[in-house]
């Protein structure tokens, strides 16, 4: 793979001059939403000690961009999350990629890093089963605090750590730590590690060899040993000649799988005959994650005999066998396309079909008599006599549509590895090309979500082809805005894999400190989707090395800071970790007097933030937030202050505040209380001579809207008043 150049590092903010004088007011439709203001002079930033106005939209400057959900159409990841997030709903898909054993699980933990809670410690240790390898590394544990278990993916290593943390820690907090982190970060402290608690550092990055291992492995454990602490450190990556002594690194290999089948269902209650035949059909090549979740099914009732089918070397059996007799270009375009473009009608897929093929003719032989070449067989005629294709009847209102797909959605898997092992540059040069023109003639997002994770799943055996002629060309803006969007698709479909989120991290990290602006772009739309919800302190940090930076892609990433928090609300996970950033920026920069670009910026993502919409109402997501998470309400009062404050931004913030107030009676059950709540947070953090003034700037509003809305501003408002000091 090429690695591009990284950027050096960013020079030293500078004053950009003195303040300017403030536009005429603001005279748009109070309905239009608000977003991050762009100063039209430099440094004017700064005027925060000036008087405010009365009122919204007199003398404030106006935002000549202002951010709302359609603000940034031309960006990359326009719809990117809406398109997956709706995939992930889809019961349907045939995706065939996602929690454990290959099933969608849209409902499951999609962050990968922090705290684990005491019901998913509990969950991995109530049902496992100790590998042979594991009494060494306990013993290594104990002894060093920190420990590395090395080995393929699938094999238990996440379960492993928290179940040797388990067996040594004195507490019972374990703390999950990104694949991010570096050894230096770690021996320095970051994170501060904590008497008592175990942390898990999952698929750490490989550094690559380093003279110095072993002497920065020592200073890693040194610093956890230090603070009573442990750590368990997980990778795929071997020690390149002799292992650090510091720190032992366990070969890990996984459990008896049958042990650990007839664990979980001996547990559910199930008979002994059924656990017995369970446990004598299971097939050879099966993951730990496909055992637990053939396991579940068949706690449920279903017959083994047909689980079974459905996984190891049982779901790859029919797809061996029908590649192991040669197949004509005709054939071999039909599993093609049905890998990468599934659940499609028939004229569709014989459209593409016919796009593929003399893409892919250079790599099957032209007979050398015109007598031994195979007849063309009709199309549709030849999809009936396939047995790796099947159709399926789908629902579409009062309409049925009959649609192509595999037999089963963990064939895709296997029929991707098996066109990989079977096929040359050749062909997989066409493939590239009839992809990426799918992709430019092709807008619908089924078609973009089905190409984006198939090139998920060829990325388990074939990572570099896929990094290499799709996603780089492709995040370069070699295909445009749409290879833009499908390299940052691509990514999502990389996280729901537990064996490939830590190489899409490191990939679009890589693209973040490349000097390539279209690199950084993709990279800014990825880590505002999925990829953030997965490791949100990594996207939080490098969405803002984007945003501090002298360069074109600052708004964007302040436009995908504001879509992290749509879509981490979206998945009902914690937005905190950009509020408590934000917060902790934004209070640097209100005590700095001079006008510098990342003090404009700063106030500008914070806007960005506080404006954005919810994903499927359009709903302020801040209203949402601090109904269904009144503990950000905190945090939240701290930035809504910052922007009030700022008198270039004001207006813009006015407007927002009112719209979240608004939208309060139509996302909770008691709007008043968590207004009151909010207004204490805001008065708290506002300076005591700025309160009357943002009364004074919303009454007005209050007395022109409705009974409900005028309530809640009025309770908002009491509480901001009485705030004491």
């Amino acid at each position: 793979m090429n690695q591009e150049q990284r950027e050096e590092p960013a020079e030293q903010e500078q004053p950009e001059g003195a303040a300017g004088e403030e536009q005429p007011g603001d005279e748009r439709s109070k309905d239009e939403r608000p977003g991050p203001g762009t100063a039209d002079a430099e440094g004017a930033g700064t005027r925060d000690d000036k008087p405010p106005p009365g009122q919204p939209g007199t003398t404030d400057r106006p935002n000549p961009a202002p951010h709302n959900n359609a603000s940034h159409s031309n960006a990359p990841h326009n719809n990117v999350n809406q398109y997956f997030l709706g995939a992930l709903d889809a019961r349907q898909a045939h995706f065939g990629i996602g929690g454990p054993g290959g099933a969608d699980t849209p409902n499951a933990r999609r962050t990968a890093v922090g705290r684990l809670d005491a019901g998913e410690a509990d969950t991995i240790l109530e049902s496992y089963v100790e590998p042979r390898c594991f009494d060494e590394a306990v013993a290594d544990l104990d002894r060093d605090s920190v420990v590395v278990l090395v080995g393929p993916p699938g094999v238990g290593k996440r379960s492993g750590a928290v179940a040797l943390l388990n067996a040594v820690a004195d507490g019972t907090e374990y703390v999950v730590l990104s694949p991010g982190r570096s050894l230096e970060e770690l021996a320095t402290g970051r994170p501060a590690f904590e008497k008592g608690v175990g942390y898990v550092l999952l698929d750490r990055m490989n550094e690559g060899s380093s003279g110095t291992a072993d002497f920065d492995w020592r200073r890693v454990r040194d610093a956890v040993r230090e603070q009573g602490a442990h750590l368990v450190v997980t990778t795929v990556h071997t020690v390149a000649g002799k292992p650090p002594e510091s720190v032992r690194h366990v070969p890990w290999h996984a459990p008896d799988l049958a042990d650990v089948l007839r664990l979980r269902l001996r547990k559910a209650g199930c008979a002994e005959t059924v656990v017995e035949k369970a446990v004598e059909l299971l097939p050879a090549e099966c993951l730990i994650t496909e055992v637990t979740a053939a396991a579940a099914r068949i706690a449920r009732g279903a017959d083994p005999a047909g689980v079974w089918q459905e996984y190891g070397s049982s779901a790859a059996r029919p797809v061996r066998e029908w590649f192991a007799v040669d197949r004509s270009l005709q054939e071999t375009a039909e599993v093609t396309v049905l890998a990468f473009a599934i659940g499609t009608g028939y004229r569709e897929f014989e459209s593409w079909q016919e796009r593929l093929e003399p893409r892919i003719a250079p790599a099957f032989p032209k007979p050398a008599e015109p007598e031994d070449a195979r007849p063309a067989v009709d199309r549709r005629r030849s999809l009936t006599r396939n047995r790796l294709a099947a159709t399926e009847e789908q629902k579409h209102g009062a309409l049925t549509r009959t649609v192509l797909v595999l037999p089963s959605p963990q064939y895709r898997q296997w029929v991707l590895e098996e066109l990989w092992t079977n096929h040359s540059k050749s062909y997989w040069d066409g493939v590239q090309d009839w992809l990426t023109d799918l992709i430019l003639t092709d807008p619908g997002p089924g078609l973009h979500l089905s190409v984006a994770s198939g090139l998920a799943l060829l990325a388990r055996p074939a990572f570099d082809e896929v990094a290499e002629s799709y996603l780089e060309p492709w995040a370069r803006g070699e295909a445009g805005p749409a290879g833009q969007s499908m390299a940052a698709l691509v990514l999502c479909w990389m996280c729901l894999d537990e064996n490939l989120d830590a190489t899409a991290l490191t990939l679009a990290r890589s693209w973040v400190l490349s000097r390539d602006p279209e690199l950084r772009s993709t990279a800014a739309a990825a880590f505002g989707g999925e990829l953030g919800v997965r490791f949100p302190t990594d996207a939080v940090k490098l969405l803002w090395h984007l945003i501090s930076r002298r360069s074109g892609q600052s708004k964007e990433a302040m436009f995908a800071l504001a879509d992290l928090v749509a879509v981490l609300a979206e998945c009902r996970e914690d937005a905190g970790v950009v509020f408590r950033a934000l917060a902790h920026r934004l209070g640097v920069q209100r005590r700095t007097t001079v006008a510098t670009r990342l003090r404009e910026s700063t106030f500008d993502a914070v806007l960005a933030v506080l404006t954005v919409g919810d994903l499927r109402t359009g709903q302020p997501v801040c209203a949402t937030l601090m109904e269904r998470q009144p503990q950000l309400i905190g945090k939240l009062g701290e930035l809504w202050a910052g922007v009030l404050c700022n008198r270039p931004r004001r207006t813009l913030a006015l407007r927002a505040l009112y719209d979240t107030l608004r939208a309060l009676s139509a996302v909770g059950e008691e709007p008043g209380a968590t207004a009151g709540q909010f207004g204490r947070s805001v008065g708290a953090a506002l300076p005591p001579d700025e309160r009357p003034l943002l009364a004074a700037a919303l009454r007005p509003a209050a007395d022109r809207s409705g009974k409900t809305t005028a309530a809640l501003i009025d309770t908002f408002l009491t509480t901001v008043l009485s705030t004491e000091d």
